[in-house]
């Protein structure tokens, strides 16, 4: 059976052991008086037997989708010839590939060894077997999950709290995923960052100031000496990040107190939503507009002036990347100073205090922590751009503070590394990872320098 109709029937199990232990609790309580007498709601009942149904079902279901294809695909490598047997990943994959097209269809079996025909063949058959045995498995249990769960309500069942149990069970698995994900990205990124380090020394790449990661293929070739200093880089990504965030950060915030304090509800009503739409254009188009607009306009007006502006300079990518990240402070910190309790504005404008007087004193600081956090994305999403720097501030590693000129940053350098068909077993390719673990590491500094200027700065209210 397929697994979408498999999934079907199963929801269709679901819903009427829903509605069968739903209806079974409620004809137990009619003669006693009314739900009242039952420990627990009957939706309680009906949803407990919506999960004694299901779950079981659906692990079985998902065990048997991850592990099936490798188990099929064993069985049939270790019933071919033994001089069909590959001796490498590489043959092993070239050959269940030629298996699966004989089997689909894709490839004829006119030229191809008989084994491999027969072996298609085989293929075929344990899927057929497979999907069958698990097709049973999920409904048998299914149908025996519900039943049960149906067969043991009675009035005194504490079905409430086996169903927050699930749940509670439920929420502790999607955090640990969440965790083991953050876990799994920075030991993939550390492991290959070691592997880089073994080949370029920590000292070269923390503090050299040059980066041309090109390494040479032969011993005569010229122009690929594999610099991989990525100071220029490092001052690249703080140099575009500050200029952005010296653009976000006042006009994010200034906007946000007003459309929280000042400004009337029709006008809020409509300046939010305009503001936000800057937080829906793709990066790209900020990109164009960067490269195509405020690249060329800097570069004019400093022609007019006697500055020497770069076609591709830190002061375009960066006040594009501004303008991009202004919804992002503004939202965020709008929302959190709406969110401070009206209470606290009427005392302190009972006190005597005056409007700008109650925003600076009382409303910001009890906002505070939520503002921090708003501004901590948008350094993130300023650190991580990588769209408007490629297209307005350029490809090249210079090692500069001036903002006319053209930088790079660590998420352009990795992008560059990585495009195309790549071997990681290169310096060139795993200085991606170094950078992405560096990446990962100025995060974290910054999450802890948040989390100490909010308790630092905070005021709680009872």
């Amino acid at each position: 059976m397929h697994t979408a109709n498999l999934l079907l029937i199963l929801m269709a199990m679901v819903v009427a052991a829903y509605y069968l232990a739903r209806g079974r609790s409620l004809v137990m309580a009619k003669p006693l008086g009314g739900i009242r007498h039952l420990h627990s709601l009957p939706f309680y009942y009906g949803l407990r037997a919506s999960l004694w149904c299901a779950v079981p079902s659906l692990l079985l279901l998902v065990i048997w989708l991850i592990f099936d294809e490798p188990l099929i695909a064993g069985l049939v490598l270790g019933s071919l010839p033994d001089a069909l047997q590959p001796t490498s990943v590489s043959e092993e994959n070239l050959m269940l590939s030629t298996v699966r097209n004989l089997a689909t269809g894709s490839l004829a079996a006119d030229n191809v060894d008989s084994a491999l025909v027969v072996a298609s063949e085989r293929l075929i058959a344990l899927r057929e077997m497979g999907s069958r045995i698990v097709s049973a498995g999920v409904l048998g249990l299914a149908l025996l999950g519900g039943f049960g769960a149906w067969l043991t309500i009675s009035p005194l069942l504490r079905a409430r709290q086996q169903v927050e149990r699930v749940f509670k069970g439920v929420l502790f698995s999607c955090a640990c995923v969440a965790i083991f994900t953050t876990l799994g990205i920075l030991l993939s990124v550390l492991f290959e960052s070691l592997r880089f380090f073994e080949a370029v020394p920590v000292t070269e790449f923390l503090f050299g100031t040059s980066w041309s990661p090109q390494t040479a293929i032969r011993a005569d070739q010229v122009g690929s000496s594999g610099a991989f200093g990525a100071v220029p880089l490092f001052v690249g990504t703080m140099l575009i990040s500050f200029i952005a965030m010296v653009v976000a950060v006042p006009v994010g915030l200034m906007s946000a107190i007003y459309l929280a304090e000042y400004a009337h509800g029709k006008v809020r009503a409509y300046a939010k939503p305009v503001l936000e739409i800057l937080a829906g254009v793709p990066t790209v188009v900020y990109g164009f507009f960067a490269a195509l607009t405020v690249a060329p306009f800097l570069r004019d007006a400093g022609a007019g002036v006697g500055l020497s502006v770069s076609s591709e300079s830190a002061l375009a990518a960066g006040l594009v990347m501004g303008v991009m990240i202004i919804p992002f402070i503004s939202s965020l910190a709008d929302d959190v100073i709406t969110a401070v309790p009206q209470s606290l504005r009427d005392g302190s404008l009972a006190l005597g205090a005056t409007h700008s007087e109650t925003i600076k004193k009382v409303i910001f600081p009890a906002a505070l922590p939520g503002i921090v956090g708003g501004v901590l994305l948008a350094v993130s999403r300023a650190i991580g751009e990588t769209m408007i720097v490629v297209m307005a501030a350029g490809l090249a590693a210079n090692l500069t503070l001036n903002p006319l000129e053209t930088v790079t940053t660590i998420t352009v350098q990795i992008v560059t590394l990585l495009v195309g068909d790549q071997e990681f077993d290169s310096p060139k390719t795993l200085a991606a990872f170094a950078l992405g673990l560096m990446l990962f590491v100025v995060t974290l500094i910054l999450n802890f320098i948040a989390l100490h200027v909010v308790k630092k700065y905070r005021e709680q209210y009872d």
